[in-house]
């Protein structure tokens, strides 16, 4: 929890219970979550309490949050440690079948040459499919 106390005062966010137990709910599954998904595991928290910590870490960039094409609202953990800026970021896969969506980090999103007078502040990448391991049980 040292770690992660470090983490929250780095980004300028007072590490209190609450904001650890959320951060580590994210470290700990490894991909995107809803906020459903983080009620679910964090059952000690109201989700009024979830969504204030979620609020706080996207305006100090902790956290940034992804559309996963549903109309549901993801939320990861920033790796970066500079100011935000997510167009570097990765692409994410949405799977079909399961329903989870995983960052595929290794695989940057793709240049995007914009008209004269816009300037893009963000951007997100979604592919849909079916995960390795959907893939893997389906009956052949």
């Amino acid at each position: 929890m040292d770690e992660i106390a470090h983490k929250l005062e780095r980004k300028g966010v007072k590490p209190t219970a609450n904001r650890m137990l959320v951060y580590q709910a994210l470290v700990d599954q490894h991909r995107p979550l809803s906020m459903r998904d983080l009620e679910m595991q964090l059952l000690t928290l109201d989700k009024s309490s979830i969504f204030r910590v979620l609020t706080l870490f996207a305006e100090h960039d902790v956290v940034h949050a992804v559309e996963d094409g549903r109309g549901i609202e993801l939320y990861e953990l920033c790796h970066h440690e500079d100011e935000s800026d997510h167009m570097s970021s990765h692409v994410h896969f949405y799977c079909e079948k399961c329903q989870r969506t995983y960052c595929i980090e290794e695989m940057a999103l793709p240049a995007i040459q914009l008209p004269e007078g816009y300037h893009a502040h963000s951007m997100s990448f979604m592919v849909k499919g079916e995960c390795p391991q959907c893939n893997k049980n389906k009956v052949r």
